[in-house]
């Protein structure tokens, strides 16, 4: 009889969903074994719009461009904390949603940057000007309350990510990126490391207390590095995947140097740390040069252990993604035939 029941718990045990820790766990594990087989690409509200198009259910400039869709799919909550309908990019949060778990089940993976408003001044997240903003959010802090009811709603939004069988979806979630900048509240010049650390440790201690261990926290900079801002890393204990963001907005020769510059370093950091290192957001606006894509980013990213690499969104005014029509997706597609760069068909095999 005693071996029967250890026999049922253990069979009830199995038939349990997975915990959200274990989700969490399995994506990073997925994304080490990805690392192995090269590095996936990436695109910021890839199924909402592109160049020509806006809000046609179905669509996908990457997937008219290439054949398929982009292994990883970005998204941002900048809005929710306000309880507004619509993202600071005009998606509403039900289409959002609805995007981020059809990708996932179509074995995709997510992830989701914030853009808070500024709770001080009540300005966007580029509100940069006054210095005591991260200050009045602490605990303590006049603008604490505020900023607790703004995490609620993230907690609310996050909520609504479950599968068909009700568990968590894993989610790469990357707050107060580019924080080595100066154009965004939380930036080097608008707040001390300490005040940095804080913050986000307010953030990550709210969100685990409520459930969220279904997430993978990236910690993510802006390209141009220096040691001191590592003064900011928020400990091996709470980040797991180390991240940079870097854009193409000056020449092409600053671009390669400070790019290598910045991977070498944060290769030579994640190998100490044992953290995964991404390219999280990346692109050359409008690529006005179409061999990009095989001239200058990929020599570039094939020395390096990246897990993927994340181009910023497809607009009517706007666009770093490849669009059908366009000269460079002819060497997008070709970039993306190397076997060492990774699409959505190429990960769910």
């Amino acid at each position: 009889m005693k071996k029967y029941i250890i026999l049922l718990l253990s069979m009830v045990a199995l038939a349990q969903p997975l915990s959200a820790q274990t989700q969490r766990l399995q994506l990073m594990e997925r994304l080490q074994q990805l690392q192995r087989r090269g590095y996936m690409f990436g695109h910021q509200d890839d199924p909402f719009y592109g160049l020509t198009w806006e809000w046609e259910r179905g669509r996908s400039d990457t997937k008219e461009a290439s054949g398929d869709y982009p292994a990883v799919m970005g998204f941002d909550l900048g809005g929710i904390e306000m309880g507004d309908e619509k993202n600071l990019d005009s998606v509403p949060f039900t289409r959002i949603r609805e995007e981020l778990i059809a990708h996932h089940l179509r074995g995709g993976i997510v992830t989701l940057s914030w853009h808070p408003r500024n709770p001080y001044t009540g300005g966007t997240a580029w509100d940069n000007q006054d210095t005591t903003t991260v200050q009045s959010i602490l605990p303590g802090g006049m603008q604490h309350r505020k900023f607790l009811s703004w995490m609620k709603n993230v907690r609310n939004f996050l909520r609504t990510l479950r599968d068909g069988h009700g568990r968590p979806i894993p989610v790469i979630f990357r707050p107060w990126h580019e924080n080595n900048g100066g154009w965004f509240w939380w930036g080097a010049k608008q707040c001390t490391p300490k005040e940095y650390r804080a913050l986000w440790c307010m953030l990550q201690d709210y969100l685990i207390s409520e459930g969220f261990d279904n997430l993978v926290w990236s910690w993510s900079p802006n390209l141009g590095i220096k040691p001191s801002d590592f003064n900011t890393y928020p400990g091996d204990d709470r980040v797991d995947l180390v991240g940079i963001d870097a854009y193409q907005w000056g020449t092409e020769q600053d671009f390669v140097r400070d790019l290598n510059a910045d991977l070498t370093t944060m290769t030579a950091f994640c190998n100490q740390h044992h953290k995964l290192l991404a390219l999280t957001e990346c692109g050359l606006k409008n690529l006005p040069d179409p061999t990009w894509w095989t001239r200058v980013l990929k020599p570039q990213i094939d020395k390096y252990p990246i897990c993927y690499f994340l181009v910023w969104r497809n607009a009517k005014h706007e666009y770093f993604g490849p669009a059908p029509g366009e000269k460079n997706a002819v060497y997008f597609t070709e970039m993306i035939r190397s076997s060492n760069v990774l699409m959505l068909k190429d990960i769910v095999k």
